[in-house]
């Protein structure tokens, strides 16, 4: 399927896209309010739910905002190559995890987004007010995966 064709369709089947699609699609995460569909060979998520895929914009807003320097980059504007956007997503959903639950362990899998989104609301009055610094320090400890060598066989 040509790619230009693919996003025609994905935009008019998808009309309420997961912001964190790339990390669900990988397996890093899971969402109880994510709905995965096919088109042609290739898969999508979908959010069901206006609010939550409102918070979720919200927070990935302010996690690329408040990681610029650790991803090193001049401005937040624009689209993430997939690596960066994977360390934001990931990390920041890790790092979100240990403010919510700190006496829970990071989990390598974060099993519901919504419901890790819903457990800082509840421990902190808005996601602008949560505590920046150690939801950095897990998207800058974020690796994901290790380039392979190419060795000759």
């Amino acid at each position: 399927m040509d790619n230009q064709v693919f996003r025609e369709t994905y935009r008019a089947v998808n009309e309420r896209f997961c912001p964190f699609e790339k990390s669900i699609l990988t397996n890093h995460c899971r969402c109880s309010r994510a709905q995965r569909f096919c088109i042609a060979e290739r898969e999508g998520v979908r959010c069901g739910s206006d609010a939550a895929q409102a918070r979720c914009l919200e927070l990935l807003d302010h996690l690329r905002r408040q990681s610029r320097f650790a991803l090193r980059m001049r401005d937040g504007q624009g689209a993430l190559p997939h690596a960066k956007a994977m360390r934001v997503q990931v990390g920041g959903l890790r790092g979100l995890h240990a403010v919510a639950l700190p006496e829970a362990p990071i989990p390598g899998i974060i099993e519901d987004i919504h419901g890790t989104i819903e457990a800082a609301l509840a421990r902190f009055p808005a996601l602008a007010a949560l505590p920046y610094q150690p939801i950095i320090r897990q998207i800058a400890a974020y690796q994901g995966r290790r380039k392979r060598s190419r060795r000759p066989r």
